[in-house]
């Protein structure tokens, strides 16, 4: 080992293999660079990731470095096509790759050794790849720990019989009992607890346990956010160390990358009032059925309020639909869209990291969530914080008997961008408390510091 190596600490970064997942990860690796200067990343991804990765303007830090393991996931099991089975193959076929890669770092004399590994919450195997190999681990849990809290209850829903769950009726039973959770019906709950989300359920409740054997969680969200349900965690997972360490978003580096404008974008919002534009993400894995696009895109349009929507498949159907009232692009830079000032409302799936963006922002929501944790955080958002409206009261969006119509959406539309209606200042004022209260958690000595620089100590040590 080289002398200079003596001291570095080298961290091996592995995140599930998504982008909700590998893009929170992504960014604590970038904040740590910046507060360990004897730190080397290795941040590991499979090669057809990598080739995604590598083809963003994004410039990593020179002490992150990307590396890959095979593609060991078939192709044909792709997370929108057999989710049940990408989450197995994640679990079942990573790992070996994985071994290998580390002891090709091991017996690199280039290298340091790794200090600790860094995984995600829900591929569980890492955990015994670094006691086995007496390599401390830290467990990086990219949800709320809302949705943590409900994991690790699990047995207050079998006790109550809330498991497995009916929510065919609309999944009304309100559920008042799981730590650190305000009071919500089941179907507010994950959808891992009901519908085909229940056929993971087995693999996402040993996240919980094999957490526990971790010598560090890591949690992506703020203290005075989630104070009860953070407390809750740290009284079930007997974890030495468990950390806060904020919304993970890249608040850090407000530049502008050289590709991000190459649609007009941020020319096209300047040329418009403040406040006045709706910003419209349904996320990057599942959407709404055929049916409720039409009527949504018909909503949107009837509304005559200005949008600007992201959509990767449907790009060509939504400008058809909508007429030259809005924009729409295939990406763009989403946190800096929503901290322009044109932009006035945010309609979202309400994944957590879009969650986080939206409220360090402090962009009203318009919620429409279908899938996983998106549930949870809709409920949260309209009526934990207050800081948005439901698009869908009730469950089964999409179905052909609960399709929001077209009237609906932009009678919801232009009243969420009424400037001047008392419930939505109220909603605005909300929105803005949180966006102090981010800001206030990542600022120099806020709370989103202090874990992290507590963090940096132990893996110095």
């Amino acid at each position: 080992m080289a002398p200079e190596q003596v001291n570095r600490c080298h961290l091996i970064a592995m995140p599930y293999p998504g982008r909700g997942h590998i893009n929170p990860m992504m960014n604590f690796c970038k904040l740590l660079s910046s507060k360990m200067s004897n730190v080397l990343v290795s941040f590991v991804v499979t090669e057809e990731w990598l080739g995604f990765l590598s083809t963003s303007d994004d410039i990593l830090p020179e002490n992150i470095r990307f590396t890959t393991i095979p593609n060991v996931i078939p192709s044909e099991i792709g997370r929108g096509k057999d989710f049940p089975g990408f989450i197995e193959a994640t679990i079942t076929k990573m790992r070996d790759p994985f071994e290998r890669l580390l002891d090709q770092i091991e017996l690199d004399p280039d290298l340091p050794p790794p200090s600790v590994i860094l995984y995600d919450f829900h591929l569980i195997w890492p955990v015994d790849v670094g006691n086995i190999r007496n390599i401390p681990v830290a467990c990086f849990f990219p949800m709320s720990a809302m949705v943590l809290t409900v994991l690790c209850h699990f047995d207050l829903l079998v006790k109550n019989g809330h498991f497995p769950a009916d929510v065919s009726e609309g999944g009304n039973e309100v559920i008042d009992y799981i730590p650190g959770l305000p009071s919500m019906r089941l179907s507010d709950l994950p959808t891992f607890f009901h519908g085909n989300g229940r056929e993971v359920i087995g693999r996402v409740l040993e996240g919980v346990t094999y957490a526990k054997k971790s010598q560090y969680l890591l949690l992506a969200t703020i203290d005075e956010l989630e104070s009860d349900a953070i407390a809750a965690v740290k009284s079930r997972l007997p974890i030495p160390a468990i950390y806060s360490i904020g919304p993970v978003i890249p608040y850090f580096n407000p530049s502008v990358t050289k590709h991000d404008d190459d649609d007009g974008y941020l020319q096209w919002l300047t040329s418009h009032p403040k406040s006045s534009v709706l910003y419209i993400s349904q996320g990057s894995f599942l959407s709404a059925s055929t049916a409720q696009m039409d009527e949504i895109i018909a909503g949107i349009r009837d509304s005559g309020v200005p949008f600007l929507w992201v959509a990767r498949g449907e790009g060509d159907k939504i400008r058809k639909g909508c007429g030259d009232k809005g924009l729409v692009v295939p990406w763009c830079d989403q946190l800096r869209v929503l901290c322009h000032d044109s932009v006035g409302g945010f309609w979202s799936h309400c994944g957590w990291n879009s969650t986080k963006e939206g409220m360090f922002a402090g962009v009203p929501f318009l919620t429409y969530p279908i899938f996983w944790d998106q549930m949870t955080n809709s409920k949260m958002i309209t009526t934990g914080w207050g800081i948005g409206w439901q698009v869908v009261k009730k469950l089964g969006m999409g179905s052909d008997q609960l399709l929001v119509r077209r009237e609906d959406v932009a009678d919801l539309v232009r009243r969420f961008m009424d400037l001047e209606s008392q419930e939505g200042k109220e909603t605005r004022r909300k929105a803005e408390e949180l966006r102090l209260l981010c800001g206030r958690a990542v600022s120099e000595g806020g709370s989103v510091q202090v874990s992290i620089d507590d963090f940096v100590r132990n893996v110095k040590i």
